[in-house]
């Protein structure tokens, strides 16, 4: 049978980009995430923690993480749980809030972070780091400016 040649028809330039952004973010995302799954056991979403908590130099609060993540707070706490079951992750009491966890990379979680960002770049080398100048990474970055504030 033959595949259909379907298209989203006619589209203001304003809908075209949104759902450019729309399958970058998603056909990117589901790239980064099957690697780090295969090469290091790692979700995408257990790598966006580690992001987050490797470019702390303290422990962090788990409800900071979810603020920052694209996570929900019990997605942030079940990651959290599983790092930590890895040896990835530590928590310690908060000095200031007795109710309150932060939480740190371990030094084998910085390890594997690190092998973790190498295959990530490798994977988005040939699909998207390669295929962009500095003009287009100038672009880029204006346009999440303006998008996040």
């Amino acid at each position: 049978m033959d595949r259909a040649d379907l298209t989203l028809g006619p589209l203001s330039e304003q809908d075209h980009v949104f759902y450019g952004l729309v399958w970058a973010g998603t056909t990117l995302a589901a790239r980064v995430d099957r690697e780090l799954a295969r090469v290091h056991g790692l979700p995408l979403s257990w790598f966006e923690v580690m992001l987050w908590l490797n470019g702390q130099s303290e422990p962090v609060a788990a409800s900071d993480l979810g603020a920052k993540t694209m996570l929900s707070r019990s997605q942030v706490s079940r990651v959290v749980d599983a790092l930590a079951a890895r040896g990835l992750v530590s928590r310690t009491s908060s000095a200031s809030d007795a109710r309150s966890v932060r939480i740190e990379l371990t030094e084998q979680g910085r390890a594997a972070f690190a092998e973790a960002d190498a295959t990530r770049r490798a994977v988005l080398a040939p699909v998207f780091t390669d295929r962009l100048d500095e003009a287009d990474v100038a672009a880029l970055e204006t346009v999440w400016r303006k998008l996040k504030a």
